[in-house]
């Protein structure tokens, strides 16, 4: 069976001395959260563009003194183009700063297409993403065993972009999970409806954070029947996230990846407890306290 080669794909992250652009995920905003990847795919290119509107400007600091530093913040992706072909005709390094991680709204596929047609290599470092950095701001974990084990990331529809067919709030918000919800702190309103017409109830708890990570974050807790109000409160419209579910106040629930009754490679069963988990599965109940699942 032959395997083909991911292509822009360097070994270890090095930079390569032909030209080529580097799609950079910051984070969320706080510049000790990027990877020591990105820290060291920006201090070695000589052009580094970022977004002032929504990159911090501490992961400056990472690039060289003599780094050609550009800001896209008022810029179509046209006005970067040349950028790019600069570094394609001259055999450059271009460190482009994504906020968070690049695979998550990003608009880094078209700038891949281009960058790919100039014949220049390509290669994305993942970032930390907000949805992650406010579940650890507020001490929580987002798959909470027997009450969600999946998360729905997404964003209102009606916004700028149109949402594909099948794509609605409403209807993920039927599955009860954890939702984290983008780019809809502008519709509050909206975003409060839908969740409750998919079935969330009004006091499933809810997260709303502005600029995580950031220093002027903002980070409160209400519920979801609350939303509209806490963000109109606050006069949140944009850099905000909702985390949605469940499990942002779940407690007392105990995965069995831990539990002595279960093995793996590097771990043993104990006979007592594997006895015990196994009653519990058969009969509905939490390992160890007899509670229903």
């Amino acid at each position: 069976m032959s395997t083909t080669p991911i292509a822009g794909h360097a070994d270890e992250g090095t930079p390569t001395g032909t030209g080529k652009v580097w799609f950079v995920g910051a984070g969320p905003g706080a510049a000790d959260l990027l990877t020591l990847r990105a820290a060291r795919v920006i201090g070695a290119a000589d052009v580094v563009v970022w977004a002032a509107s929504l990159v911090h400007a501490d992961v400056l600091a990472h690039a060289r003194a003599d780094a050609e530093i550009v800001d896209s913040s008022r810029l179509p992706i046209e006005g970067v183009l040349p950028l790019y072909q600069r570094a394609a005709a001259d055999g450059l390094t271009v460190a482009r700063i994504h906020s968070g991680d690049p695979a998550l709204w990003g608009a880094v596929q078209e700038q891949l297409d281009l960058c790919r047609a100039l014949g220049l290599a390509v290669e994305i470092v993942p970032g930390v993403s907000s949805f992650t950095a406010v579940a650890a701001i507020v001490g929580r974990e987002l798959t909470i065993p027997e009450v969600a084990q999946s998360v729905i990331l997404t964003r209102l529809e009606g916004g700028k972009t149109p949402m594909p067919p099948g794509e609605r709030v409403r209807e993920f918000a039927r599955h009860g999970t954890t939702m984290a919800l983008f780019l809809s702190a502008a519709r509050s309103g909206q975003a409060q409806a839908e969740l409750l017409a998919g079935g969330y109830p009004a006091d499933t708890p809810v997260v709303v954070a502005y600029q995580a990570t950031w220093p002027d974050e903002l980070v409160v807790r209400c519920a979801l029947g609350e939303l509209e109000a806490t963000v109109k409160e606050h006069k949140l419209w944009k850099h905000t996230l909702f985390l949605v579910g469940p499990a942002l106040a779940a407690t007392g629930t105990r995965s069995h990846l831990y539990h002595p009754g279960h093995f793996h490679t590097f771990r043993r069963a104990e006979p007592a407890a594997r006895a015990d988990l196994r009653r519990a599965r058969a009969g509905g109940t939490t390992p160890g306290d007899g509670r229903a699942r």
